[in-house]
């Protein structure tokens, strides 16, 4: 069976993509930054590769392997306090893929998956203007420039040498252990706090973890999927409004929500320098995955509703 390498093995979607690889008989390499005890298959060999960059040596880990799976990254940050914070994530995000993706190469390593994200499209769409693939690359923060420079880098590597280089752009991504500000608007509705969304009328799409996991693991060996972009998502799209009800159904409460309109909010945190939190409550972001179905024969195989009931059982269970 082919060998795979996955770095960032012990973020929220390495694991889960570890636990299915094996599962589906893979023999999977994972790349950790820490050996500390942590539950994985047995039958996953870990790496320790503390530090990602251009001076990285990936050649143990890289030993036999026919597919990386790259998802470790400097990860978005809202306010980050960095200096220089654009030179920071290409430290990682551009010279550490590209190093990885050069050895690969003279590893014998055939294809490279490559995990991006929307914000390499941009921040948000018109309502009922999804992004698509073929759409001009408009990334605004560092993240986003980062990610977009290094499928830039990736893609002409694969020109000039011939690894076929896929890449995903997952907009937001929920699941069982989602942390961050998914986890916390989990909590705020778990506790029935009043929250003044009970009138946003915006899109946004989703990606359940599932679904991006059975997306990934298409692409190890699709032939349709060799030196591609595709945009992911549920293929349903919601308002903050809807998913905050769906959310709380799922945690078996009933939401508190107040309908405030969108432009005073919008305004409030405007004067509270919260304009990226606006936006993203707000403001619509959607992606169109036809293409990605099509090319790949693919559709999401986990629906909207059974995302988010996982993903609350997972909060239930481990957050009480």
């Amino acid at each position: 069976m082919t060998k795979v390498l996955i770095t960032g093995l012990n973020g929220f979607v390495g694991r889960a993509l570890g636990v299915k690889l094996v599962d589906k008989g893979f023999n999977v390499n994972g790349a950790v930054r820490s050996l500390a005890p942590v539950e994985f298959p047995d039958a996953i060999t870990r790496f320790l590769i503390k530090d990602i960059g251009s001076a990285t040596d990936w050649q143990k880990a890289l030993e036999g392997v026919k597919v990386v799976i790259h998802l470790a990254a400097r990860v978005h940050v809202m306010n980050d306090a960095a200096i220089d914070a654009l030179a920071e994530y290409r430290k990682v995000n551009v010279e550490g893929a590209l190093n990885l993706a050069r050895q690969s190469v003279e590893a014998g390593v055939q294809r490279f998956i490559f995990i991006s994200s929307i914000k390499v499209n941009g921040e948000g769409t018109l309502l009922g203007r999804p992004y698509t693939a073929e759409d001009q690359p408009d990334p605004v923060d560092p993240y986003g420039i980062s990610k977009r420079e290094a499928e830039d880098a990736l893609r002409r590597l694969a020109v000039e040498t011939g690894l076929e280089v896929v890449i995903i752009r997952p907009p937001l991504v929920y699941g069982p252990g989602v942390k961050a500000n998914f986890q916390r608007m989990m909590r705020w509705l778990d506790k029935g706090m009043p929250l003044p969304l009970g009138a946003i009328h915006n899109k946004r799409s989703l990606l359940a973890l599932d679904n991006l996991i059975d997306l990934i693991v298409t692409c190890i060996h699709h032939p349709g999927a060799a030196n591609q972009i595709f945009l992911a998502g549920d293929g349903e799209d919601l308002s903050t409004s809807e998913l905050m009800r769906r959310m709380s159904a799922a945690l078996g409460k009933k939401a508190w929500l107040v309908p405030v309109p969108a432009f005073v909010l919008e305004w409030g945190a405007a004067l509270l320098g919260k304009h990226e939190m606006a936006q993203r409550l707000c403001g619509s972001l959607q992606v169109d995955i036809s293409r990605t179905c099509d090319r790949l024969d693919w559709k999401p195989p986990v629906t909207v509703e059974e995302g988010l009931r996982k993903t609350a059982l997972y909060y239930m269970k481990f957050n009480k």
